[in-house]
């Protein structure tokens, strides 16, 4: 299949990319910078100059395409409606250009929102109210009525690897800085985790087979106590490890409190049996451990 694939140049896509291309696809990328169209030309992709605030230019691109992977997003924090909407009016129209094709939209969403105290499975709903973007999410499932083999990956917010600058580079950034890696009181809420590859490998695997309509979940890890994770950055800095009052979480993690101290924790059992995916790359702590992060950051 010939794929139109936003967020190419970005931390998931330019794995995507690389295992579309393995497994015969033909590739499409949008590049928003001449620095992101060399990145994507490097990895074997056809650059086509666009943004996602051009919902005309993504349509055109998705009709020259037989389906889509949607992985863009901006993650502005200060201003999470306006993003949501540009992913929403994007999805909308990559699913204006599929209607009654047959063709995958493969989109990227998250875990925020699935039942909170329990293990969240692929069959739960987000909740609308705990973050916009859960919007493009729902618009792409209900796209399965209208002849569009529309799939959410839900991804979990850590996905790890060397090179990565997410949110377990910056907890390694604010343990440097105070000279203590900090969990949340006991520590004992949780992360899901994914390896960028086997992130990678889920997407191509939706993109050949998942059902329309599905969300399936790439996540390898279901929930490791972010404890756990503060003890690895802490042995991999030498630093003692603290717990942080909820009352002082903002003081001492910033914007990433809000996240850091949530428990997240979900399944990917439907996932595995659905598409046959088997995550082979190494966990969290296992990458912490072997040093990548505290090189990349200089420490």
């Amino acid at each position: 299949m010939r794929i139109f694939v936003t967020g190419a140049s970005g931390w998931i896509g330019s794995a995507v990319v690389p295992e579309l291309l393995a497994a015969g696809h033909q590739v499409v990328a949008v590049a928003r910078s001449d620095d992101a169209a060399q990145a994507v030309a490097a990895l074997g992709a056809e650059v086509l100059r666009g943004s996602l605030e051009d919902p005309a230019g993504l349509r055109d691109g998705a009709a020259s395409c037989e389906g889509v992977v949607h992985l863009a997003y901006d993650h502005d924090f200060s201003d999470m409606e306006k993003a949501a909407e540009t992913d929403r009016r994007a999805i909308e129209a990559f699913g204006t250009t599929l209607i009654g094709t047959d063709g995958p939209l493969v989109i990227a969403s998250g875990l925020a929102g699935l039942s909170p105290g329990r293990v969240a499975t692929e069959r739960d709903v987000p909740d609308p109210a705990v973050h916009p973007r859960t919007a493009g999410a729902e618009l792409a499932i209900a796209l399965a009525d209208r002849g569009v083999r529309s799939v959410s990956v839900r991804f979990a917010p850590t996905v790890h690897g060397p090179g990565d600058h997410g949110f377990v580079a910056l907890l390694v950034e604010i343990a440097k800085a105070a000279r203590a890696s900090g969990h949340i009181e006991d520590g004992s809420n949780r992360w899901p985790a994914v390896h960028r590859l086997d992130a990678a490998s889920l997407v191509r695997l939706a993109v050949d087979g998942a059902p329309a309509g599905s969300s399936v979940h790439a996540l390898a890890e279901e929930g490791i106590p972010t404890r756990e994770i503060a003890e690895a950055i802490g042995a991999g800095l030498d630093v003692p490890v603290v717990s942080v009052p909820t009352d002082r979480a903002a003081e001492h993690f910033g914007w990433l409190a809000r996240f850091f101290g949530a428990d997240i924790v979900a399944s990917n059992t439907i996932t595995r049996d659905l598409l046959g995916w088997q995550p082979t790359h190494p966990g969290l702590i296992e990458d912490l451990a072997e040093g990548s992060y505290f090189r990349t950051q200089g420490g």
